[in-house]
């Protein structure tokens, strides 16, 4: 099928497209509680006809359709989540569930594989193989749906598999294309520091949590700026520091929360230990104890290179080499990782920003929001890549 051809299946579904992610938009839902996100989405695939669908979990869909001839099974992935914010935008369809929204495309990323979905549905005695459209719920809060998804047996028989991201700090028209590690480890820590509190006036009664913290905050920072290569990419961040209720009140206890984020597998695993013995002799040394905790979140996105150069490919016939964008691995954390542990696969960013239109404000933020123009960009790249992924079998 040639590229003009994909363009033309594909405007016919853009009005459907920008219709579905509208109506996603108004209708947020979080993490683990996408009932009704997951029932339009069901019923939307329903009416499409040809498709296999199930319920791997209360709050996922699949479809799966099987074409007329044996062959690869690729899977495509969407999110359905939205985040715990309050939406600013004043349009139409802005959000009209208080204090949630989709501040991160994950409603333009589900329109998109309904729009993939409806197109392979009308060719489906043209498919030799199987597409497996997984509409995941809860990628942002962990443990995320993806790990429940493959528990579930989505991946099953899967021989590679591709997702998305609408990016906003991309303009329209690119398509942002990483080799190897695209995404971190986002991996969270908790510290509480034990000491004695007291009046502010007699510190030397007191075992000073807030003194001791600060020194463990600080040293902290030793781990990424003196353990490690300063070529190996590692971010330690600490992100909350709560403690004391009164000016004149030393706290007895501190407690300390925050982020650490690797490619590394290797040190993934060695950091909590010299985080550990970096608050065990901080905290023995003024006379203080401690509690440790670190908690393993998402693996990282590791793209497969021979997956990653058909998604490339894909972008350049379609688009031209000029809208190509070889992007640098950024610290985020994605839980698309889940599903490359069971088959290669790759995820590309779709740009979805327009300074002219005024859509420059960055993921997760109140203002945020797409420019629609992206979905259709983000659907022929679905198809196209798909239907290069099941001809690599012929």
């Amino acid at each position: 099928m040639t590229s003009e051809e994909i363009k033309r299946l594909v405007d016919g579904v853009k009005t459907d497209v920008i219709a579905w992610r509208r109506h996603l938009h108004a209708h947020p839902e979080l993490s683990f509680q996408e009932e009704k996100t997951a029932q339009f989405v069901y019923e939307t695939l329903q009416s499409f006809g040809h498709l296999e669908l199930s319920r791997p979990t209360k709050t996922s869909v699949m479809a799966r359709l099987i074409g007329q001839q044996p062959g690869r099974v690729v899977a495509i992935r969407a999110d359905m989540d939205a985040l715990p914010i309050q939406e600013e935008n004043t349009f139409e369809f802005a959000s009209k569930n208080p204090g949630v929204m989709h501040a991160c495309g994950h409603d333009g990323h589900t329109a998109m594989l309904l729009g993939t979905a409806k197109i392979f549905s009308q060719l489906r005695d043209d498919i030799r193989g199987e597409i497996r459209f997984l509409f995941q719920h809860a990628e942002e809060l962990f443990p995320g749906g993806a790990e429940e998804m493959v528990q579930a047996g989505v991946m099953d028989g899967v021989d590679v598999v591709i997702g998305t991201h609408l990016w906003s700090p991309l303009e329209r028209g690119k398509i942002g294309i990483v080799y190897g590690p695209m995404m971190a480890s986002p991996d969270r820590f908790f510290i509480r520091i034990i000491g004695k509190g007291g009046h502010g006036a007699m510190p030397h009664q007191t075992i000073d949590a807030i003194a001791i913290g600060a020194q463990v905050v600080t040293n902290l920072q030793h781990i990424v700026s003196r353990y490690v290569d300063p070529l190996e990419p590692l971010v330690l961040s600490v992100t909350q520091f709560v403690a004391g209720t009164a000016h004149n009140v030393l706290p007895g206890e501190v407690e300390i929360q925050g982020t650490v984020r690797t490619f590394d597998e290797t040190l993934r695993r060695t950091v909590p230990q010299w985080m550990e013995r970096i608050v065990k002799g901080i905290t023995e040394a003024h006379g203080a104890s401690y509690e440790f905790r670190f908690d393993y979140g998402y693996r990282p996105v590791i793209n497969y290179d021979e997956v990653t150069r058909v998604m490339e490919e894909t972008a350049c016939e379609l688009f031209g080499e000029e809208a190509v964008a070889r992007l640098k691995p950024n610290m985020g954390g994605e839980d698309f990782s889940a599903f490359l542990q069971k088959a290669p696969g790759s995820f590309f960013y779709v740009g979805a920003g327009n300074v002219e239109k005024g859509i420059v404000y960055p993921h997760h933020h109140p203002r945020f929001t797409i420019d629609e123009d992206a979905l259709e960009i983000g659907v022929q790249m679905f198809v196209a890549a798909t239907l290069k992924l099941l001809a690599e079998a012929e």
